[in-house]
């Protein structure tokens, strides 16, 4: 039996605030101060709240990642869709997670944004903790 469910990050990188909207909830606030705040949240199952973390997490990352490169995003939108897997052994577990990423960045090329956004999946800490799930990513700008 298969679970899924989406989380969308939108902001603005320059102040790193954002919305994260799922079906069950919408927090607008900081990127790594909503998850206490969406745990407590009725109705919010496991999956939204894995989407959420991972969506705000990439986007920061992603945000870090081009800060290095020398350009910086004016806005960005991620959407993560995770989806659990419920295996007869075991309990729910994250099996893919397909990030979307938006961003509106100045003097880039598209070439550029994807392999910086790449490295943003390689590198961002909730990718790395669920690194037995598939994790795709498609990065476009706008």
């Amino acid at each position: 039996m298969k679970r899924k469910a989406s989380a969308l990050w939108r902001g603005d990188l320059k102040s790193g605030r954002g919305t994260i909207s799922t079906a069950s909830a919408v927090l607008k606030d900081t990127p790594y101060s909503f998850a206490t705040r969406f745990e407590s949240s009725p109705g919010t199952n496991p999956e939204e709240l894995i989407g959420a973390a991972h969506a705000g997490c990439f986007s920061m990352a992603l945000s870090m990642e081009l800060d290095k490169a020398g350009f910086t995003a004016d806005s960005v939108a991620t959407t993560a869709e995770v989806t659990l897997e419920n295996h007869p052994q075991t309990s729910w577990t994250v099996t893919r997670i397909h990030l979307t990423t938006e961003a509106k960045v100045p003097r880039i090329t598209a070439e550029k944004f994807a392999e910086i956004a790449k490295g943003a999946k390689e590198g961002c800490p909730i990718s790395r903790l669920l690194k037995a799930a598939e994790i795709t990513l498609d990065a476009k700008l706008v």
